[in-house]
């Protein structure tokens, strides 16, 4: 299995993005796929993950401006980030868990300037 991510970049405080992730490979039908951030100096924190059969949970710190989402295919997942501010500033990094499996994708910088 192998992640592409993609959409990551530098935006003003107050501004939106919009991260994609692709899966490809043999991917069990039922799956987490999610988001995780690490700034510098910092663990890596969970952002977002959704489940193949629905459900998911946000970290407090994102909830109510980021959005997590799948297509129909269930292979992609999407966060769209809203009201985005300088502490949302990291290297963004996709996931997808099931099984036995869990595969990191590589990371995209985001970068909120204030």
């Amino acid at each position: 299995v192998q992640l592409q991510a993609s959409g990551g970049g530098l935006v003003q405080a107050g501004g939106s993005l919009r991260l994609s992730c692709t899966a490809s490979g043999q991917i069990y039908r039922i799956n987490v796929m999610g988001w995780y951030r690490q700034a510098p100096g910092k663990e890596r924190e969970l952002v977002a993950d959704s489940s193949s059969f629905g459900g998911g949970e946000y970290a407090d710190s994102v909830q109510g401006r980021f959005t997590i989402s799948r297509d129909n295919a269930r292979t992609t997942v999407y966060l769209q980030m809203d009201s985005l501010k300088p502490e949302d500033t990291a290297v963004y990094y996709c996931n997808i868990k099931y099984l036995r499996t869990n595969v990191w994708g590589q990371g995209t910088l985001v970068t909120v300037s204030s």
